[in-house]
């Protein structure tokens, strides 16, 4: 006598709950308090000034957050989702007004630098990798709603195709990707001023990806070349 086939299960990547499926907070956290670290290492022309307000604001907006999500990324509030944003931006406009002033100070001579090739490799560093953080936290947060609804619809309609999403075969089935994805991303953007492993799939996506090249190619271009003069 033929048994009965079983029901079809259900998709493995509806078993496992949002709050499972959240990420952990340590990366992000860890990212922003380095950009506030490497901040206040800034010569003071660079910083935003009293030099205690850029990690103060930051570091307090981010124990809000954790305090408001703790545990895993998984509450969808607006409020949470606002505040997020607030952080970005707070240090992408921070590094912006640093790196104009360092683009500014290469264009006139400034003679902060007459004699200091080593000091301007390293501010230009500095302001390189904040870029680099900055990006690759936009991207987090922008990708299908941000971190939290990824965690509750972790197939929705996606910015950017990950290899992991095209080679299902090796990561689990509840794959979705992380702040670290999103910050390799912005690190090869910046480095090879291309898109390698992952695409941009929606026109938002591949024009921030196009202004992260741009802003990296020339602070690297001219920081680069000017050392290259003083030496």
């Amino acid at each position: 006598m033929a048994s009965e086939p079983k029901p079809a299960g259900r998709p493995a990547i509806e078993l496992v709950p949002a709050a499972k499926r959240g990420e952990h907070w340590w990366p992000v956290a860890l990212a922003i308090i380095v950009v506030a670290g490497l901040h206040v290492i800034l010569p003071a022309r660079y910083r935003v000034q009293p030099a205690w307000v850029f990690p103060a604001v930051l570091l307090t907006l981010l124990a809000v957050l954790i305090a408001g999500d703790p545990g895993r990324i998984d509450r969808q509030k607006t409020w949470l989702r606002l505040l997020t944003e607030i952080v970005i931006a707070f240090i992408t406009l921070a590094n912006l007004l640093a790196a104009v002033r360092l683009v500014v100070d290469i264009l006139t001579n400034n003679s902060l630098y007459k004699s200091n090739p080593g000091g301007l490799l390293a501010v230009g560093g500095v302001i390189w990798v904040t870029n680099v953080v900055a990006f690759g936290l936009w991207y987090w947060d922008l990708d299908r709603g941000g971190a939290a609804a990824r965690a509750h619809h972790p197939d929705r309609n996606p910015a950017f195709v990950f290899p992991e999403m095209q080679h299902t075969d090796y990561v689990a089935a509840a794959w979705v990707p992380r702040f670290i994805d999103y910050l390799s991303l912005a690190f090869w953007t910046a480095m090879a001023f291309s898109p390698t492993d992952t695409s941009a799939i929606k026109p938002w996506a591949k024009l921030l990806m196009m202004l992260e090249a741009a802003g990296s190619l020339a602070l690297a271009a001219l920081v680069i070349a000017r050392a290259i003069n003083i030496l």
